[in-house]
Order: structure tokens, then sequence, then C-alpha cells
């Protein structure tokens, strides 16, 4: 077989392996479409030696839009730097491998602007389904996206968009997180949360700690946010007096790098008198100290199950939207231990 550069195969045209082969242009459209079965054999095996000898690639994208399928799928996130969102990104680019298809990410950055330049460009990519793991400030966008195209939400609610959601089962996980610090002798706890700002996700979970606290009399519990003034919250939790040992209950990974960088800041001892759970289970979470309790999401199932929703309703499903929750996984390590030693 001769062999051609990528430049001399992107100049070989599908009118080139007509005349090499001594058919017509359409018996070449046929070969390489999904009328093969169309031709003779002849005519299919001179048409294979053709592209074979001149080293022709056809342009997949072309054929796409020309038969209104370009096996494009379309990934909004709001922060790619964050691990969960990377986590979850490569379960649904895994799943869509798997499938056939090819994913398109667009990192908004928590810009509503380039939040809004992301939707155009991504209509213009022909896009056959949309994941959308954003606030959502720009809805009408979404909606007529939505109008074109099946979308699948991961992680954050949008109420007015009826689409399908994935995601964690918060109200759950936050059950876990303080039944373990309860049994383990924590009493006093604080909640470490990044700034709800319209995230469904880190609303639901500062509500539902907030119900777990009324269930369990023994507890006390507050919330404090990431941001200026997290050092200082944590300095006034550590001095002041407690209803027992107190914890750190950190509502995902980007919480719990802040509150841990504070505690440093702070020359307190990690995690010698308090204990520490987060949210995700990061690499880094068995480096500290005797390592972090975690409760560990799903992301590679939540990314592939995004994409098994959305390619259930690019076959034609039109039930009503579905909710899929994940459970988390409890993994115990040193920093939740302190307060039976």
């Amino acid at each position: 077989m001769n062999q051609f550069s990528a430049a001399q195969r992107s100049r070989v045209t599908m009118l080139d392996v007509a005349h090499r082969a001594g058919v017509s242009k359409a018996s070449v459209s046929r070969f390489i479409g999904e009328d093969r079965a169309l031709l003779s054999d002849a005519i299919a095996l001179r048409i294979e030696q053709a592209i074979s000898e001149l080293g022709y690639r056809p342009n997949q994208m072309a054929r796409g839009l020309k038969r209104g399928r370009t096996r494009l799928i379309g990934m909004l996130v709001a922060d790619i730097r964050n691990p969960y969102s990377i986590a979850v990104m490569h379960g649904v680019e895994t799943a869509c491998r798997l499938h056939g298809y090819s994913l398109v990410v667009c990192n908004t950055d928590r810009d509503d602007q380039q939040e809004a330049r992301h939707l155009a460009n991504l209509r213009a990519y022909n896009i056959e389904g949309l994941i959308v793991n954003t606030l959502g400030h720009h809805l009408d966008q979404l909606q007529q996206l939505q109008e074109e195209m099946p979308m699948v939400l991961v992680d954050r609610k949008l109420a007015q968009l009826q689409a399908d959601l994935v995601g964690l089962d918060n109200p759950a996980a936050v059950h876990l997180a303080i039944e373990h610090l309860e049994q383990q002798g924590y009493r006093d706890l604080l909640l470490v949360s990044e700034p709800h700002d319209g995230t469904s996700s880190r609303l639901e979970r500062s509500t539902s700690f907030h119900a777990e606290i009324v269930r369990h009399p023994s507890l006390r519990g507050q919330v404090l946010e990431t941001g200026a003034g997290l050092t200082a919250g944590l300095q006034t939790f550590l001095d002041s007096p407690g209803a027992g040992p107190k914890a750190l209950f950190c509502a995902n990974g980007v919480a719990a790098l802040a509150a841990t960088n504070a505690l440093r800041q702070l020359d307190r001892p990690l995690f010698g008198e308090l204990g520490l759970i987060a949210l995700d289970d990061l690499d880094w979470y068995p480096l500290v100290g005797n390592g972090i309790t975690a409760l560990a999401q799903p992301t590679a199932a939540i990314g592939a199950s995004a994409f098994e929703c959305l390619l259930k309703r690019l076959r034609g499903d039109s039930g009503p939207a579905r909710v899929v929750d994940f459970p988390a996984q409890l993994i115990v390590r040193g920093s939740t231990c302190q307060a039976r030693g």
C-alpha cells in the first residue's frame, strides 16, 4: 500500500477516487456512506482499491452535515479547573467514544458573557445534544437550544428547563456525613461551602445540613462560606465554646482546599483538635495529615449516565424528565478519628 502524508490525503477528493476506479462519484459516495449494499461486489472492490491506492480519507464532518448528523455532543461546564467537572467530563467523553460520538467541551469560566458566546458557538457546530453543568443564566438561549435538541443537566437544577438531571443524592450524602460525625463523637459542626450563587447543589447541601442538625438534638451546627471571611470565621468557630468536639464538613473539594489552607494560616494542627469530612474524594485527601475522610462521588458513572440519558432522547425517548441520583461512598480516614480517640 502506498504511504501518504496527511497533507497529501487531504488533497485527494471523492472525484479522484471515482476516476481511479472508473465509476461515478455517486458510486463512491454510496461506498463510503450507508448504501454500500446497492453496489455490485466488483464495483465495491474497485472503489476500495482506489481509496487504498490514493490514501483517500472522507470528510466525516461534511458527510454528517449532509445527512443532518454530526455525531457531536456539546458539554457546557462552569469551571473546567474544578476537579469534579474534569472527572464528570471524562465520564461523558468515555461514554461518547464507546457509542461513536465526539465531545465538544466549552468552559464558561463562570462568566455570563462567555456562556452566551459558547451557546451561540455550539449551535454553529451543529451538535446533536447538549450536557449542561452551569448556573444557566442565559435561560432564553438554553430554552431555544432545547427546542432544537435534547439536553441533560448535571449536578445543577434549572427549574425552568424540563430536562433530565443527573447528579449526587445530596440529602442522603449529607445524612451519611452527619451520622458518621455524630458516631465519632463530634458535637459542634461547621459546614464550609462555596457561596450558593444560585447553584442548586450547594443550596441543597446547606438546607440538608440544617435539617440534619434539627433532627440531631445533641449537635450544634452553623454554615460558613468560602471567601475573604473564611479564615476569620474558622478562627471564631475554633475559639468559641461549643457543645463538644468540633468538626468541619466541607461541601465540596474546593471548600475542602480553602478550609485546609485557612487552617494552615491559623497554624492549627491538621487535624488534632477538630475533625474534617469533605464531599468529593480528591487525590490529595490521603496526603493531608492522616488523610481526609471523604464522601466520594461516582463521577465517572454520573458522566456516563448523563450521556446515556441524552442518547435515549436522541433515539426518540419522549417521556417525562427524569432525575438520576447517585449515592455517595463514605471513605473513612484519620481526620474523623480524634474525637473517639
